[in-house]
């Protein structure tokens, strides 16, 4: 068989899974089967960790229930979602900026760290998560599913389509099993709750999107992809090419020669009607948490595209006191899930959980030294009736793990770490007890 007969065997096979797998209802590519498969090379290596979670991740998104995620800044924190009974990690590109890029900076979130950060992050939770679940297996439990989907921040794409493509394809190697990206221009990207915002033209966003499925298709992995618009609180654009745009131009120029446009509800409804074909989900960026909004937004949606899954960020940015009463704070989410938000998630609950919680140890521990160290530690052994296990820190990081490993190479080894630890000596009494 020549490379060429190949191909479009290989190509055939493809446009039928496009055409027949209900997973591709409704997504539209403006590529064919035949240049996915001319790009992939002869072989494909595959991609374990990001296809059982992008298959995972779909799964849950079509169930009543919504998939509730936080933001994890280290793999630590994702292993306690999980082991805490959450089904999904995000990864947000806010908290890589601020404490998780490789640069090994803090930044605000205007993609000024290096671009492998996110996926570097990716592959830490990914190993981290792995890891849990080795421990786990070794010790005879089977009763979490330690690989829970990521999805990932890929923010404006860093550049064009080549860059967008690239980014996708280092995420999906990392493990997510879903990304997003914004249409904002990636050089002057903002964080969505800061201003300055410049949008790009609807049809170069589009291309972007059409970047990364293609990147996911040629990895042969059904990535989750999500389409954000920054429209309802972004004023400028880059140009006025596109008649898609047209109604929302002011006819107003900057400095820097950017055009102003009208934001609002209206500017991100269209803008979504226009991803919809090429994303599996929709969110827009919003100000407040504006339940009046959003049911505006899903209803306009779901008018032209019915059953279209959506996406909220229920932002930390936000003062949620000031805007909702108890009662509507705890119903908020379940609202949501019923006009098709899907996927709900804490962007920054990484970075606000762990200052938080280290600025109240610090605080009590300069002033009452040890006794505020042991009031933390009473609390790990009371959080253990729930299922935490990190009070046994070395357990927690594989010490147990790898004394198996010992035990393999040398089954009579008398340098096993755990036995005859502090662990084993205290902890394991305290458990008993």
């Amino acid at each position: 068989m020549t490379p060429e007969t190949r191909i479009q065997a290989e190509a055939d096979q493809l446009d039928a899974r496009w055409r027949d797998d209900p997973r591709w209802q409704g997504i539209q590519r403006t590529y064919a089967a035949a240049d996915v498969v001319r790009l992939r090379g002869s072989v494909v290596p595959e991609q374990t960790v990001a296809r059982l979670g992008a298959e995972r991740l779909w799964e849950l998104l079509r169930r009543e229930e919504p998939v509730r995620a936080l933001g994890a800044l280290t793999g630590g924190q994702a292993v306690q979602m999980v082991k805490a009974g959450l089904e999904a990690i995000y990864l947000s590109g806010w908290q890589v900026a601020a404490d998780g890029n490789v640069a090994g900076h803090t930044y605000p979130d205007q993609s000024l760290y290096p671009v492998s950060s996110a996926p570097a992050l990716v592959k830490r939770i990914t190993n981290a998560l792995l890891r849990a679940d080795q421990i786990d297996w070794s010790e005879g439990r089977n009763g979490t599913h330690w690989l829970a989907p990521i999805l990932a921040d890929a923010e404006a794409g860093f550049g064009g389509p080549l860059n967008a493509y690239e980014l996708m394809r280092s995420l999906i190697e990392a493990g997510a099993a879903g990304v997003h990206y914004e249409d904002q221009l990636s050089s002057e990207k903002k964080c969505g709750h800061l201003g300055g915002k410049v949008l790009v033209p609807t049809t170069q966003f589009v291309r972007t999107l059409n970047a990364a499925r293609l990147a996911a298709d040629v990895l042969d992995v059904p990535t989750v992809l999500v389409a954000r618009t920054d429209a309802l609180s972004a004023a400028l654009l880059t140009s006025d090419v596109d008649e898609y745009d047209g109604e929302f131009l002011t006819g107003e120029r900057t400095a820097e020669g950017f055009f102003r446009v009208r934001d609002g509800i209206d500017a991100a409804i269209a803008r979504s009607l226009a991803y919809a074909p090429y994303a599996d989900l929709l969110w827009f960026e919003t100000s407040t948490p504006d339940l009046g909004e959003a049911r505006a937004f899903a209803d306009a949606i779901h008018e032209r595209f019915p059953g279209k899954l959506l996406a909220y960020n229920c932002s930390p940015s936000f003062n949620w006191r000031r805007h909702l009463d108890d009662e509507q704070i705890a119903g908020f989410q379940d609202q949501l899930a019923e006009w098709g938000y899907r996927f709900q998630f804490i962007t920054l609950a990484g970075f606000h959980a762990l200052n938080a919680g280290m600025f109240e140890l610090a605080h009590g521990y300069a002033q009452e030294q040890m006794t505020a160290y042991v009031r933390l530690q009473e609390r790990e052994f009371e959080l253990e009736e729930l299922g935490y296990t990190a009070t046994r820190h070395q357990r927690e990081a594989g010490a147990g793990y790898f004394d198996l490993v010992a035990q393999a190479v040398s089954p009579e080894s008398s340098t096993l770490a755990l036995k005859g630890s502090t662990e084993e000596a205290q902890f394991q009494q305290e458990a008993a007890a």
